[in-house]
């Protein structure tokens, strides 16, 4: 597999980017290739101070970067030369098959959408997110990709999260649910009672709402919801996985006698640690479209893993399932069915 990764993309430029490919290239020898996208000077600085000489490695310069208070499609539009333009078209002309960033995420998917367009029957991506639970995880999308969507693409969302569930966490029969205000079927609002309609025409493992009480519950699998109030509930976990985290600490060393407890806990509580800690995933995937793209934040075990979560949807053929079943859904959803 030959990756593109945006070594520019994140508050550290590509020092910390580096240190997270070099762990990935040792863990994968199945990587043919990885570029590191972005200025050729910088990059081979950090690559000199990593100590990191892999041959599998090839850098592609771009003079320029889109920072994250770039408007994504002005910013893209003036800065042509910028390192995720740069890491898009090596997907585009088949050079690579997948795209990681640590940047601007808007600027990502615009990128990727523009260039690369959607896979046959996608009308828009949609953003991924692994969540863990009491038992293994569920998965939330759209994570805001889309703020504004329609019915028709919030049950192809449905679809994609059914097959990416497939895929890559390996429950053959996903269990999909559209988040909403009540689980009674006269909640939820005009998108969410039309998306409800199309998902039960489709042949989907679909139990209709769900609520925010469900997610964590083990009742649900692929939770689907705009790109709007997707990105809010996947903030909000994360705070409150810090929250816990801070309080838990606080508490547990309060008095020597906690202290003694917490001592005794400590494999517990590294493992309690580990299962909340967001970057063990490797950032998020956005679906849908052609090529592998992942997005994640400027840290090296997330790279590292977001190089792992690629790897992993091209072995599985993620994008050849999603289209098998985008096409399936869409025959019948015809035109005189749809809201949009």
């Amino acid at each position: 597999m030959r990756i593109a990764v945006d070594a520019m993309g994140g508050d550290h430029g590509p020092s910390v980017v580096i240190d997270g490919v070099k762990v990935a290239l040792e863990a994968d020898a199945n990587l043919a290739e990885l570029f590191l996208v972005g200025q050729e000077d910088e990059i081979k600085s950090a690559l000199q101070k990593a100590d990191c000489h892999d041959k599998r490695i090839t850098i592609v310069h771009a003079s320029e970067v889109l920072t994250m208070e770039d408007k994504p499609v002005e910013g893209l539009k003036r800065k042509k030369d910028c390192s995720i333009l740069r890491a898009v078209e090596l997907v585009k002309d088949k050079k690579a098959d997948a795209i990681i960033s640590q940047g601007n995420t808007g600027g990502i998917v615009a990128a990727a959408h523009i260039r690369l367009r959607p896979l046959p029957g996608v009308e828009r991506p949609a953003i991924v997110c692994v969540i863990p639970r009491v038992q293994g995880e569920w998965i939330l999308l759209d994570a805001g990709a889309n703020p504004d969507t329609t019915p028709m693409q919030l049950a192809q969302s449905a679809v994609m999260g059914s097959a990416y569930y497939k895929a890559m966490l390996g429950n053959q029969s996903p269990r999909v649910g559209i988040l909403s205000n009540g689980s009674e079927e006269i909640k939820g609002n005009v998108l969410t009672r039309e998306a409800m309609a199309l998902c039960r025409k489709l042949d989907l493992h679909f139990i209709g709402y769900v609520e925010g009480t469900d997610m964590f519950q083990g009742n649900v699998d692929v939770v689907v919801t705009d790109g709007f109030v997707g990105n809010i509930v996947l903030k909000t976990i994360e705070g409150m996985g810090k929250a816990i985290q801070e309080i838990l600490k606080a508490e547990l060393t309060a008095t020597p006698l906690r202290k003694l407890g917490a001592l005794v806990a400590q494999n517990g509580l590294r493992g309690l640690k580990k299962r909340l800690n967001p970057d063990a995933h490797g950032g998020a995937q956005i679906l849908g479209l052609n090529g592998n793209e992942v997005h994640g934040s400027a840290k090296a075990i997330v790279i590292a893993n977001a190089i792992r979560q690629t790897s992993t949807a091209f072995s599985t053929n993620l994008n050849q399932l999603t289209i098998a079943e985008i096409a399936r859904a869409n025959e019948r959803l015809t035109p005189n069915q749809v809201t949009v």
